[in-house]
């Protein structure tokens, strides 16, 4: 490692546990998508579905810096983000299945996860929809006087919307407690991101605003969770919108119908060969934080957990044909 990284690790005060913890939950994200890879080809899961694989350290970098209480809106590639969230596998499944038991009733599918519990609030399937919603989410905190922040995902692509750049001029504007992430994992569907943005770097679009932006090493999940818990401490305690760009990338096309051949094979090697969770493990095994024994049997556990989730949504029902009209408006609470 480079001395800052060095000192940054040493500087961290992560426990035992917690390191296992966030390689626990890397692996759970990359087991639980492939297996929902595997099961949308058996045609068990049907509609759009929008992998994680590969971006695992970028997701548990940043959920594991920021309180149960704060918000998280995120897009539709968002199965990971649900399972780092703590969100129960089983109903992430069966919402994948299209079953009443799964996080929306079966009613949203893969793009419309949603955990009140959680505070994830979705899950959204237009490309940047969700970034007006964070800011009324944030406008609502600094109106009750909470301390709670915003966490809002997106890709890269959503970087080039009007609505981003409204969004963030708000948020700046208004002194919301916004934490505005970026997945950039370098292409927009099938688009490549130097043909979509002007800006060779995206946190840089964060400057028209007046607004902290910092790219990171989304490959590395300590990297994230640093720079994270700086982003949520400015949001929370100074009411400053911060803007994170996290480099990464997708092993899997833009979803299960897209087969990548945009891409070429030396280039996903290339970013395979720097595999977060591979990564990861290599760094507690040779600080001696880990043996190989551990993370056998963390790995078994975790794929007892994924069976576990797909026997779940196999036994689930579907909603039934009468209930095909409930949840079509909201109604207000009592």
């Amino acid at each position: 490692m480079q001395a800052a990284e060095e000192a940054t690790w040493k500087g961290a005060g992560e426990s035992r546990e917690q390191l296992h913890h966030y390689l626990f939950q890397m692996v759970l994200i990359r087991e639980f998508e492939e297996k929902v890879a595997e099961q949308y080809t058996r045609a068990k899961i049907g509609g759009y579905c929008h992998l994680n694989i590969g971006e695992e350290a970028t997701i548990v970098g940043a959920f594991s810096a920021i309180r149960p209480d704060d918000y998280i809106f995120t897009s539709y590639r968002e199965h990971g983000h649900a399972l780092a969230r703590g969100v129960d596998p089983k109903a992430i499944m069966a919402e994948l299945y299209g079953k009443v038991t799964g996080t929306s009733k079966g009613r949203g599918g893969s793009m419309h996860l949603f955990d009140r519990a959680a505070r994830f609030l979705g899950g959204y399937g237009i490309v940047g929809g969700h970034l007006p919603l964070a800011v009324g989410a944030g406008l609502a905190i600094d109106y009750q006087g909470g301390d709670e922040i915003v966490l809002c995902i997106f890709g890269e692509g959503a970087t080039n919307i009007g609505a981003f750049h409204e969004s963030l001029n708000l948020a700046k504007l208004w002194r919301l407690p916004i934490v505005w992430l970026c997945v950039n994992n370098h292409y927009a569907m099938g688009s490549p991101e130097h043909k979509d943005s002007a800006a060779e770097f995206l946190y840089r679009k964060a400057l028209a605003y007046d607004m902290v932006g910092e790219r990171v090493n989304g490959m590395d999940v300590l990297a994230v969770r640093y720079a994270t818990l700086e982003a949520a401490r400015r949001a929370r305690e100074e009411r400053e919108p911060v803007l994170l760009e996290c480099d990464t990338y997708r092993y899997k096309g833009h979803s299960m119908a897209d087969p990548g051949r945009y891409r070429s094979e030396e280039e996903v090697r290339a970013w395979m060969a720097r595999d977060p969770i591979a990564s990861f493990k290599r760094l507690l095994l040779e600080r001696g934080l880990l043996t190989e024994e551990e993370y056998q049997q963390m790995l078994a556990d975790v794929q007892r957990i994924v069976q576990e989730a797909v026997d779940f949504a196999e036994a689930s029902s579907f909603p039934a044909v009468e209930t095909l009209y409930d949840y079509v408006y909201a109604s207000p609470e009592p």
